[in-house]
């Protein structure tokens, strides 16, 4: 089964930017239906993105849209999370998910669950 590892979170000011990473091993992220999640303290795990296998379709949380890009680069078998003008209410333990399949934007329908990462936007 796939094992999933985040990487890229830390601190940063609202309007700036992190990169995410997501690396597989035990299986291929071509091979999943591959999404990012978030959890606050306090909430339920939200949706943030999602890319399904291909022919690659994309989607984004509405709070999302317009500032962050899933991708997902098959030679490093690595699914990316760009964040860009953050805002304090992106803080949230950001989790990599990967499902058996088309597409999912769905936490209770994910197969295989990374450890987290922690993002912290201040004002």
């Amino acid at each position: 089964q796939v094992q999933l590892v985040e990487s890229g979170g830390g601190s940063v000011q609202a309007g700036g930017s992190l990169r995410l990473s997501c690396a597989a091993s035990g299986g291929t992220v071509s091979s999943y239906a591959m999404g990012w999640f978030r959890q606050a303290p306090g909430k339920e795990r939200e949706f943030v993105a999602a890319i399904s296998r291909w022919p690659s379709y994309t989607n984004y949380a509405d709070s999302v849209k317009g500032r962050f890009t899933i991708a997902r680069d098959n030679a490093k078998n690595t699914v990316y999370l760009q964040m860009n003008s953050l805002k304090p209410e992106d803080t949230a333990v950001y989790f990599c998910a990967a499902s058996n399949l088309y597409y999912n934007n769905d936490p209770q329908r994910c197969d295989y669950w990374g450890q987290g990462t922690q993002v912290t936007v201040s004002s």
